[in-house]
């Protein structure tokens, strides 16, 4: 049994040890603060999707690597079984051989009416085009517009000297794709606009890219031509890696070369290169020549 002086002080004691409650005031504080920062996490999130999608738009240029870096699972080593062939077939082999994990689509064209025509599969921005975005450039030749998440993107676009001349010349002796890593919402729009005469045939966009070692490539083996009748024209000749005796590089064309003429002397070369049995060669033989 206590006694009475002890009672007050264990009473007081107790008194001491009761839970602090914070006003109703602070509680509301501390809820609304809350409510901000999350606001704010998720407004970054969707500002920066919405930059990193404005970003890979167009075809990314030559001078950034030419390619998005992929994920670290899209990096796949393949190597075709030891073959004893000739070089050429051998590297035909190597090259055409993409296990299905790194297939996504077969772009096969439709037959053609002579097995003699050849094929010139065309890159687009930097090579037949330069596009920029707002604000206006000094010079530009149209522009195009995409909504992205409720937002309008311009983009004005500059035509390389002689597109129109190259085309038409080239589309009398060959079929012209294009085979561009850029967007088609964007891509067929500035297509529609440099091509009204329909020299080009036949169109293929990112999703029609392979993702080889994380970088997007054009695969010509799965275009249902034969390799020694197609020729690939491209600023980056990492897109055409898996193909390079086929691939012809070109100088990128960012809109300040007024009298750039580089279409012009690709005319001239696919004006006389169709009397080659093997276009390869005739690509070997235009590029020794551009190095004297």
């Amino acid at each position: 049994m206590l006694s009475d002086k002890q009672k007050p002080i264990r009473r007081q004691h107790r008194f001491h040890h009761k839970r602090r409650r914070f006003p109703v005031k602070k509680i509301k504080s501390i809820t609304v603060i809350a409510s901000i920062k999350k606001s704010i996490v998720k407004c970054r999130h969707h500002l920066t999707k919405f930059l990193s999608e404005l970003a890979r738009i167009v075809t990314p240029s030559c001078h950034l690597k030419g390619f998005e870096i992929l994920g670290q699972e899209e990096k796949t080593q393949f190597e075709p079984n030891n073959v004893n062939i000739g070089p050429r077939l051998q590297l035909e082999f190597e090259t055409s051989f993409v296990p299905p994990v790194l297939v996504s689509h077969r772009n096969l064209l439709p037959p053609l009416g002579s097995d003699k025509k050849g094929t010139i599969v065309l890159d687009l921005d930097e090579t037949l085009v330069h596009s920029s975005l707002d604000p206006p450039p000094s010079r530009y030749d149209f522009s195009v517009s995409r909504i992205m998440d409720g937002v309008t993107i311009n983009f004005y676009v500059l035509k390389r000297p002689g597109v129109d001349e190259f085309l038409e010349m080239i589309s009398k002796k060959y079929e012209v794709v294009v085979f561009t890593a850029g967007h088609e919402a964007y891509a067929s729009k500035v297509l529609d606009t440099i091509d009204p005469k329909g020299f080009i045939l036949h169109r293929f966009y990112r999703d029609s890219c392979k993702h080889v070692r994380g970088k997007f490539v054009k695969d010509l083996s799965e275009m249902g031509r034969n390799l020694r009748k197609i020729v690939i024209v491209d600023d980056n000749p990492k897109s055409f890696a898996l193909q390079p005796e086929n691939g012809i590089p070109i100088k990128p064309f960012f809109g300040d070369e007024l009298w750039d003429r580089e279409l012009m002397k690709l005319a001239g070369f696919f004006e006389r290169c169709d009397v080659f049995q093997d276009m390869r060669d005739a690509v070997k033989q235009y590029l020794e020549g551009a190095k004297d």
